[in-house]
């Protein structure tokens, strides 16, 4: 899990230096519920921000990805139980059933 947090760290850390240079970003990955998340997280936000929508489209856009995220996360805690169970039903390699 620490990994994908570093790793996310440094997209990031990189998508912030190309849009301090003026560069468009690449497209993001998505590989992960928790891709997903950040991705819905980062557009949230930017509505909050964005000055020029009238009050009701930022609900209702706020309130679609509130419900995409709110499946991301399911998704997401599924799958961490799943690994779960997999890991303590599929006996190691190397070890004796």
């Amino acid at each position: 899990m620490s990994r994908q947090r570093l790793r996310r760290m440094e997209l990031l850390l990189d998508r912030l230096a190309d849009a301090a240079k003026g560069q468009p970003s690449p497209p993001r990955s998505l590989q992960t519920a928790q891709d997903v998340i950040d991705l819905l997280q980062e557009q949230v936000e930017s509505l909050r921000a964005a000055s020029g929508l009238a009050t009701v489209e930022k609900a209702r856009a706020i309130g679609y990805l509130a419900g995409l995220a709110r499946k991301a996360i399911e998704t997401g805690t599924l799958e961490g139980r799943l690994e779960m169970l997999e890991r303590v039903l599929n006996p190691r390699k190397g070890q004796a059933p």
